[in-house]
C-alpha cells in the first residue's frame, strides 16, 4: 500500500494521500480503535478539528487539529464538511474547515464515518426509543424471558451490557444503558440500580423507592432532584416505615406547621442538614453566620427540639427525609 501510495503521488498528489488515508483508517479498524482514536486520526490528518455528534447514541467527541480532545457545546456549523455515519442518515462527523472540502477530506470523512460506526455499534448499539409498551414489558417481572429479551432488542438494549430503569416524577418509566447512553429528563428521577437486562423489574423497583426521596430542589421542598438507589443504603427502609397519604410522622407534622409560618425555615433546616458545618450551612443559603444561628434557636422553638446538636441534627434529617417519603 505504502509503495502505491508513493507512486500515486507522483502522478496525482490527491489520490496518494487519499490512499494513505485510507490505510491509515484500515489499521485503526483492524486495531479495533475507539471512537476518540478515530475523531483524533481524522482531525490529524485534515489539519482542523474534527467533531463526532452521534444525536441517536447521545456520543460527542472533538478533538483539535493537534490531536488534543476539546469537546465543545456550540453546534457544528452546517457549512462544514460532513459525513453521515450510515447512508441516508443526518450528519454526524464534522470536519471544522470553513471551505469547500478537498478530495482528501471527503475520504477522511467516508472512511473515518465508516469506522466509526462499526465501533458504535459494536460497543453501544442504539440508544433505546421511547416505546412504552416495550419498556412496560422488560420492566414487568410477570412478562415471560423470551418477550422481555425480545423487548430489550427492539429498544435496541443489548442483554450483556447492564443498564438501569428510571423512574420519574411525570410517571413514565424509562430505560438507561450503563454506562448512561440516553440523556435524562427533568425533574425529579429514581434510578435503579445497574442490572442485567432480565433483572430490569427489580432496578425498576428499587427505582421507584428511589423518586420518594427526591425533591423539587427548591425552597418549599429543598432535596436531591435525582436519587440513585444503590446510594440510599440503609435508608431505603424507612420507605417502608412511612406510608404516603397516611397519618405523617410527629416530627413531619412539626416541619409541615414549622414552614407554613416561616418561609425560610426548610431550606435553613435542610443546608443544616446536608452540610458539615454551620459555616458551611450559611454559605450554602448565603446568609451571614450570626443569621443563621438566629434562625436556628427560632426553629427549635417551633419545632420542640434541638438542631445544633448531633442527635438533635440526625432526627432533622429523618424528619426532612421521612416529609419527602410521605408525600402522596
Amino acid at each position: 500500500m505504502k509503495e502505491l501510495a508513493g507512486r500515486l503521488t507522483a502522478l496525482d498528489p490527491d489520490a496518494g494521500a487519499a490512499v494513505q488515508v485510507i490505510a491509515y483508517f484500515d489499521r485503526l479498524a483492524e486495531s479495533r480503535a475507539g471512537l476518540e482514536a478515530l475523531v483524533r486520526g481524522a482531525a490529524v490528518l485534515a489539519g482542523v478539528p474534527a467533531r463526532l455528534v452521534d444525536a441517536d447514541r447521545r456520543v460527542q467527541v472533538r478533538v483539535e487539529a493537534d490531536g488534543t480532545r476539546r469537546d465543545s457545546d456550540l453546534p457544528p456549523d452546517t457549512a462544514w464538511p460532513s459525513a453521515a455515519l450510515a447512508p441516508g442518515g443526518v450528519p454526524a462527523l464534522w470536519l471544522e474547515r470553513a471551505a469547500e472540502p478537498s478530495v482528501v477530506d471527503a475520504v477522511i470523512l467516508e472512511r473515518a464515518a465508516g469506522a466509526m460506526r462499526l465501533v458504535l455499534d459494536r460497543t453501544r448499539g442504539r440508544a433505546p426509543v421511547d416505546d412504552p409498551a416495550l419498556v412496560e414489558t422488560l420492566l414487568d417481572a410477570t412478562a415471560p424471558e423470551p418477550a422481555r429479551l425480545h423487548a430489550a432488542r427492539r429498544l435496541g438494549l443489548d442483554p450483556a451490557v447492564p443498564a438501569r430503569a428510571v423512574a420519574a416524577a411525570d410517571g413514565l418509566p424509562r430505560i438507561v444503558p450503563e454506562p448512561r447512553g440516553a440523556e435524562l429528563p427533568a425533574g425529579r428521577l429514581g434510578l435503579g440500580p445497574a442490572v442485567p437486562v432480565l433483572d430490569l423489574p427489580r432496578s425498576w423497583a428499587a427505582a421507584r423507592t428511589a423518586l420518594r426521596f427526591t425533591a423539587e430542589g427548591i425552597a418549599q421542598d429543598p432535596g436531591q432532584r435525582v436519587v440513585y438507589a444503590d446510594e440510599l443504603g440503609g435508608t431505603a427502609l424507612l420507605a417502608d416505615l412511612v406510608v404516603p397519604g397516611a397519618e405523617p410522622p410527629p416530627d413531619v407534622i412539626a416541619l409541615e406547621s414549622a414552614a407554613a409560618a416561616t418561609p425560610w425555615l426548610l431550606a435553613t433546616l435542610h443546608a443544616v442538614a446536608s452540610t458539615a458545618s454551620l459555616r458551611a450551612a450559611a454559605a450554602e443559603i448565603n446568609v451571614h453566620h450570626s443569621t443563621l444561628q438566629d434562625r436556628l434557636v427560632h426553629a427549635e422553638h417551633l419545632l420542640g427540639w434541638p438542631v445544633r446538636t448531633p442527635q438533635g441534627r440526625f432526627r432533622l434529617q429523618l424528619a426532612l427525609t421521612m416529609r419527602h417519603l410521605a408525600r402522596s
